[in-house]
This record gives structure tokens, sequence and C-alpha cells, in this order.
């Protein structure tokens, strides 16, 4: 016993000098990593800041060469305001921060105690894990995230989408099924779905390899699929002076088009924003007798509702309330919303949790839990959330931004008017049951960025049918897209909700038409 202990200190006095020098060599490497990291995450916080900041100047010195100064009262406000958010951005981050380190403190004391002891979890294991935590984040997690858009989104030039019609605002396409042996069933009623504007349409087309796409699980059950997507805003004019009307019109036009194509009336089904403005086409009258159903999911219908959001926008000094500030002018003249600093702004709302040190510790802590339970493989659906949020935001119409402002600013009126008009018309939510069009409202229990509140706002006025998912915003477009997950879009869930596809089969199931063509077929 006695040779055996003294075996094992003559090894430990030998070899735990070189694993320290190593953790030491290993040390050097996570440092350049941690700084390389830092720099990654706040450049990608910071850029837009400062487009923001260059916006303000400008509208800031031209309206002191106009003489249309504001008074010191509003500039105090907004030094107020700024100082409350640096303030949250300081105690966030010093809080990530020593958490972190003070947990990554005990970790290396309790390795070096097990390198001196000769035990098994050394320092040189501890220094290896976290270089290998640093590099996955700031190397491998970017360049996975680059290449995962071969299998994300659209891409209609791969022969599983069809060009159907076009106007000089929005391209349609008709979305082929991807399951072996499914086919379109032309006899069953067809959707049309639309993307939200701010952060395009590939969310809808998550990845479709790994059978995680919006549009595709309508397409996957026969039905005749569409998707309207709005033209590259940066090449194309029409797109860049777009208003509310145009929507609408675009959308009649897409809608006559699939009534006639299929002889039945269409399902609108609109995503975040696009849900939205679809539900605005609709009030507008223009859709009258080509539309009988609406979908909205994770919609913002009230923004008023959002209290994270206007909680945020009621902070700021009302004098500086401007899509103004967030307002880049193109080369050919037309003004549009910068995208990414419009992104920005909804990340101001959750700074404590959105600020670049925050989300760099959660991100860190987060991939050296994985490398330490030996699973460090990066996922494709996490690459792919990642590449929507980094790679997918663009640069909206003024006019329709103006109209979600709106909704941010003024709430649904008693009588159930949106706060805008389209055609010169009220936009009244009564008018969904004077039509009767069936209403599905599908909202995340956990979203935080459109709140139940606010996606359900529509049923305070008006009998409609409501569907609750678990988790948050994007989980309806990723998760629970996949057929065999248990929130899955065509299934009846645990507590008789129906998902969207279910939604639309059961009508056209319920539809006169259907009922014919059952009795023709001998269904």
């Amino acid at each position: 016993m006695m040779a055996r202990e003294r075996d094992r200190f003559s090894n430990t006095f030998w070899t735990a000098p070189w694993k320290m020098g190593e953790a030491f060599f290993q040390s050097l490497n996570a440092t350049a990593l941690y700084w390389q990291g830092i720099h990654r995450y706040s450049n990608a916080f910071v850029h837009p800041m400062l487009q923001a900041y260059m916006y303000f100047l400008r509208e800031q010195t031209r309206k002191l060469e106009h003489n249309d100064s504001r008074n010191v009262r509003d500039y105090a406000e907004l030094s107020t305001f700024s100082m409350l958010l640096a303030a949250i951005v300081i105690r966030a981050s010093l809080d990530k921060a020593l958490k972190y380190h003070f947990k990554e403190y005990i970790n290396f004391l309790s390795s070096v105690v097990n390198t001196v002891a000769g035990r098994a979890g050394g320092v040189d294991t501890f220094m290896t894990d976290t270089v290998r935590s640093l590099h996955t984040m700031v190397i491998d997690f970017p360049e996975a995230v680059r290449n995962i858009r071969k299998e994300y989104g659209f891409h209609f030039d791969d022969g599983k989408y069809v060009q159907v019609a076009e106007t000089e605002r929005m391209l349609l396409y008709q979305v082929l099924p991807t399951d072996p042996g499914v086919t379109v069933d032309p006899e069953i009623k067809p959707v049309l779905i639309a993307h939200p504007y701010v952060l395009g349409p590939n969310i809808l087309a998550f990845l479709p390899g790994e059978r995680k796409s919006y549009v595709h699980s309508f397409a996957n059950e026969s039905i005749p699929t569409y998707v309207r997507i709005i033209k590259d805003i940066s090449s194309n004019s029409a797109v860049q002076v777009m208003t509310g009307e145009d929507d609408a019109l675009d959308t009649r036009y897409f809608a006559r088009i699939l009534m006639e194509r299929h002889g039945k009336p269409v399902t609108l089904n609109g995503v975040c924003q696009g849900g939205f403005i679809l539900l605005a086409d609709l009030l507008s009258g223009q859709l009258d007798g080509f539309v009988d159903a609406l979908i909205t999911a994770a919609s913002p219908i009230d923004g008023t509702r959002s209290p994270g959001l206007t909680g945020y926008l009621d902070r700021i000094p009302s004098g500086f309330k401007d899509l103004v500030y967030a307002t880049k002018v193109l080369p050919n003249g037309n003004k549009v919303i910068d995208g990414e600093v419009m992104s920005w702004v909804y990340k101001l709302k959750s700074l404590d949790k959105e600020f670049s040190l925050s989300t760099f510790y959660k991100d860190l802590d987060t991939f050296e839990q994985s490398v330490r339970r030996h699973d460090d493989t990066i996922g494709k659906t996490m690459a792919a959330i990642n590449y929507w949020l980094v790679h997918d935001r663009t640069d909206l119409p003024v006019e329709i931004t103006n109209l979600s402002k709106l909704s941010y600013t003024v709430p649904i009126s008693h009588d159930g008017d949106l706060p805008f008009t389209l055609f010169g018309r009220r936009l009244n939510l009564k008018h969904i049951a004077e039509q009767r069009i069936s209403y599905l409202v599908c909202y995340g229990a956990q979203d935080n960025l459109v709140e139940p509140a606010s996606a359900t706002a529509a049923l305070d006025f008006i009998d409609a049918e409501s569907t609750e998912f678990p988790k948050g915003h994007a989980a309806i477009f990723t998760s629970w897209t996949q057929p065999e997950s248990e929130y899955a879009l065509h299934k009846i869930f645990p507590n008789g909700q129906r998902g969207p596809v279910r939604f639309h089969l059961d009508l056209d199931e319920a539809s006169p038409d259907a009922c014919r063509h059952k009795q023709a077929s001998g269904w």
C-alpha cells in the first residue's frame, strides 16, 4: 500500500508541472479566443447603434438648419432615458460577467486541486474544455451558420417551387410537396401564405430537408400551397414606395388567380407582421368574394397590448418618437426604413438580455456545458435560427412600417377599428363576421416578441378560434413544423385545439364543394 502511494506521489510530482505548463499555454489560446468573441458580439450590437446615431445626427442637423430645434426639456428627457439604458446595460453585463467568472474560478481551483492530488479532471482538462468551448462559439458556430444557408429557407431555383404570378412588388410561388409519394390535390381549397416584411420569407421554409418547414407542412398534406414573396427592396423602387393599399391590391390579384385555378375561395395565412397586414387587407373589403378564411400566426394584431415593446416606447421622449430616426435615403432618393436599425430597436426593449456582453456570456455558458457533456455538435436548427436572426433582416417601405407603428401606439377602438384606414375606409374587425370569414388565431404561450395579449386582441371583438403553442415566437415555424412533433401543425392538440394545417383541412372537408366531390368519388 505504501509503495503504491509512493509511486502515485512520484508520478504526480513529475506530471503536475507539465500539466500546469500545458494549461498555461492553453490559457493564452483561450484569452485570444475570448477577446475575439467579445469583439464579434460587440460589433453585432454596436454597428446598428452607430447607424441609428448617424440618422439621429442627420435629422437634428436638418432641424437646426430649419430653426426647428427641440426644446431643452426634450433633450433633458432624452438624456435621462439614455442614462437609464446605460444603467441597465452596466448592471446586466456586470451581473452576467461576475456570475460566469466566479463559477469558472471555482471550477479552476477544483481542477488545480485535482492536478496536485493526481486525480482526473485536472487543470489541463479544464483549460482544454475552456478552449474548446470558446473555439466552438467563436470559430465553429459562425462557420456552421454560414454553411446552413444551402439547406435553410427558400431556394426557388431548385425545382421545388413554381412561379405562378407577379406584380411590380411581389412574386407568387406554388410550394410543391417534398414528402415522397405526395402530390398536390387541386380539389382542396388553396392557402396563400404571407411572410413578415422585416425578417423576410426564409423562416417559412426553415429546414425542408429536416421536415421543418411551415409552408411544406401544408404542401405535404396535398394542399395547394402558395407563398407571396416581397421583391428585393434594395433594387425595386415599387417596393420602396409601396403602401397598404398596394399590398391589398396585390393580394387581391393573387387571390383571384388562385380562386380561378381551384374553384374555391382562398385561405389567407399571415405570419408575424404578415398576418397583421393580411388582416388589414381583408378588412379593406378588397378581398370580399375571394377569401373565406384567415389564419394569423404569432401576429401583433394590437401592438399596444405588447407590454415589453410598448413599455419601452412609452419611456422614449415624445419629441423623438418618429420613424425618421430609422430612415435610410437610397441613391435614387427614395426613403426606406433601415431593417438593421429596426431589429436593434426591438433588442432595446430587452436590453438586459440582448446587450452584446449578456448574449456573449449566455452563449458561452451554453457551449461550455455542451463541451463538458461531450456533446458539442452544432445542430442544424440552432444554426438556421441564427442565420435567420443575423442575415435575413431587410429594409422596409416607410408606409408599411408606419401601419405597424400606429398599431403599437394607438389601440384598436372600442368599436373594433384598426388605428388607420385603407382606401379611405375604416378597418373594422366586425367585417370578418359580416363576410362569414373563418378565423384562426395562433400564438406562442411564451412569446416575448409578440405577446399572447397582442396576438389574440381580435378575440375581444369577434368570435374566432384560437390555438396556443408551447414555447416562444419562432417555435410555430421551427419545432412544431416537424410532423412527428407533439404540436405538429396538422394535428389536434391535447387540449382540443387545432393546428393551422388541421384547421384548413377541416374547412375544406366541411365545404359544400368538398361534400359533392366526396359523393362523386365514392368516399
